[in-house]
């Protein structure tokens, strides 16, 4: 056991992920052959051992860089060319903690704006406000 158990640990997070998906699918062989074939999508099987390996090199950069700092590289990149309020809107959907939500936020878009109306209820109060 301990021999199997150094094995998938030198494959790291996609030996993980293997793991899990021989679990879930009982041992059965096929099972995992099948989600292999799905996760490769047009190149079946060998795409998604690529992706396995695909996701063991991103691990290594993320666990060397920070999960943080590389959303935020990814964040300023797609906001050159994307919506920043469809950003921030995928970014509230997010899967991760509400502090990281809010540091994303902050980044792509230093004043975030929660509701519409509080935007028009500043831009109407400095008008009132130069106005007097």
């Amino acid at each position: 056991m301990d021999e199997l158990v150094k094995k998938i640990s030198g494959l790291g997070l996609p030996g993980i992920l293997f793991v899990i998906a021989t679990g879930a699918s009982g041992g059965n062989v096929a099972a995992v052959v099948a989600m292999l074939s799905t996760l490769g999508g047009p190149l079946g099987l060998l795409g998604g051992l690529g992706l396995l390996g695909l996701v063991a090199v991103l691990g290594e950069y993320i666990a060397g860089f920070g999960i943080e700092n590389i959303l935020k590289l990814v964040y300023t990149e797609r906001s050159k060319t994307e919506s920043v309020r469809f950003l921030l809107k995928e970014i509230q959907e997010l899967p991760i903690s509400d502090e990281l939500k809010l540091k994303l936020k902050h980044h792509i878009s230093p004043v975030v704006v929660t509701e519409p109306d509080q935007a028009l209820f500043r831009e109407q109060s400095k008008l009132l406000m130069k106005n007097h």
